[in-house]
């Protein structure tokens, strides 16, 4: 018995067909095939015996690198060391002190940076957010309060690399 079959010899799962087929897809829907090259394709993805046989199909449809979204600050600089520390801080002083951290932070830096705005309102969102879902819920929402430190801690850490971050599912009572 040989094993030493090359990678691309080698038969193909319905898993394999059914991503190379969705990567047609995407590529008739962004243009880039017309319908019968589509069509063509579809066909030859589907009876497909080998790994070959498949990477011929999307070889010329290499997905464009969609570059990471950077923060920027209202004038387009990024943000600096510092406001990257103070939206990091807005995040994080949430933990202990709920929306009233992030507010002072918000009023205080956010005249001076647009970034440390944005994310400071991001939290005292958030914080109102949870606040709100405790009280509607007669306190048994507070057990979420666990779930938000862990969100929290993430956010100061995005807002520390100089990311934006959005805090989901929340209300945006504050702009």
């Amino acid at each position: 018995m040989d094993s030493s079959y090359a990678v691309g010899d080698l038969r193909v799962s319905d898993a394999e067909r059914e991503s190379v087929i969705q990567r047609l897809q995407d590529a008739y829907a962004e243009g880039r095939l017309d319908h019968e090259e589509f069509d063509l394709r579809t066909h030859l993805a589907m009876t497909a015996k080998t790994r070959n046989d498949l990477g011929g199909l999307t070889y010329d449809l290499v997905p464009v690198p969609q570059p990471r979204r950077k923060a920027v600050s209202w004038d387009g600089e990024p943000p600096t060391g510092e406001d990257r520390m103070l939206a990091s801080a807005a995040h994080a002083v949430a933990v202990p002190t709920l929306f009233v951290g992030p507010l002072v932070l918000m009023l205080l830096s956010g005249k001076r940076s647009e970034y440390v705005r944005r994310q400071a309102a991001e939290a005292v969102n958030f914080q109102l957010t949870l606040l709100l879902l405790t009280i509607v819920t007669f306190g048994i929402g507070g057990i979420v309060y666990a779930v938000a430190w862990v969100l929290s801690i993430v956010a100061a850490v995005y807002a520390l690399a100089g990311n934006t971050f959005r805090y989901p599912w929340i209300l945006r009572l504050v702009k």
